[in-house]
């Protein structure tokens, strides 16, 4: 049945390219507006993981974050995850600490501008311009009511799947958290956070080089997913809904 269902949706699509090229060698006038209407109605005909209708770069929220996920600007790209990849490796791989390399990097700064300072009057040199860093409260409030929105929404989301009104989606989360569980039984916080850095640098390029590929291979996984899915709940969920119904019946 999926294997007609996916011929028929074929030669749909068959046919309705078949008329843009007519229009194509139609007339100016009406032409464009026909071939409009066709794109978009073979455009909807393509699946899009997750189904989405937006571009991977508006996905993405759009702007810089965009941009250097998507390694639109190869050097910003290549300097952003150059320097997750340092900090990783400082803190991973040669154990350095937190407090111990904020405090060198102050020691550091502070003594080339003291050094400076006092060595500019016997160099004839201008004294040094440090610069006057403060943090704008404007940026504190946004970064603050931000996060603010990002928990209260996970919170309500959890609340609505543990309500149990979708089955589906408490199945997917906790199989999300039992995977991130057995993955932080393996690796430390750090480094889980780095490779999620790193993902996030990779898959979505990828993603939009090979989407064509992947949509077609995400419909086939759905497809059975939703089949496996399916013979799950009639076999195993309707049997545990069914259980208390007995139990009452006979009492």
């Amino acid at each position: 049945m999926a294997d007609h269902a996916a011929e028929h949706e074929k030669h749909e699509s068959e046919s309705l390219i078949e008329k843009i090229t007519e229009k194509l060698h139609g007339s100016d006038s009406d032409g464009d507006d026909g071939i409009k209407s066709a794109a978009s109605a073979v455009k909807s005909k393509i699946y899009r993981l997750f189904g989405r209708e937006k571009s991977i770069h508006k996905v993405l929220g759009g702007g810089k974050h965009a941009d250097i996920l998507l390694w639109r600007n190869k050097k910003v790209s290549a300097g952003v995850l150059g320097v997750a990849t340092l900090i990783w490796v400082l803190f991973e791989l040669l154990e350095y600490h937190l407090l111990a390399l904020v405090c060198h990097i102050l020691i550091f700064g502070l003594a080339i501008v003291f050094l400076w300072s006092n060595a500019s009057s016997f160099i004839n040199r201008s004294r040094p311009r440090i610069p006057e860093v403060v943090i704008p409260e404007d940026i504190v409030r946004d970064v603050a009511s931000a996060l603010w929105s990002e928990v209260n929404f996970a919170l309500a989301t959890l609340r609505e799947i543990a309500s149990g009104k979708d089955v589906k989606s408490f199945l997917a989360v906790i199989a999300g958290l039992w995977v991130l569980s057995v993955l932080g039984s393996c690796l430390n916080f750090l480094t889980l956070f780095y490779i999620g850095f790193v993902v996030l640098h990779s898959v979505p390029l990828l993603y939009e080089k090979y989407e064509d590929q992947v949509d077609a291979f995400a419909e086939k996984a759905e497809a059975e997913l939703k089949k496996q899915y399916a013979v799950f709940r009639s076999q195993v969920l309707s049997e545990i809904l069914r259980g208390p119904l007995k139990d009452k019946k006979f009492l």
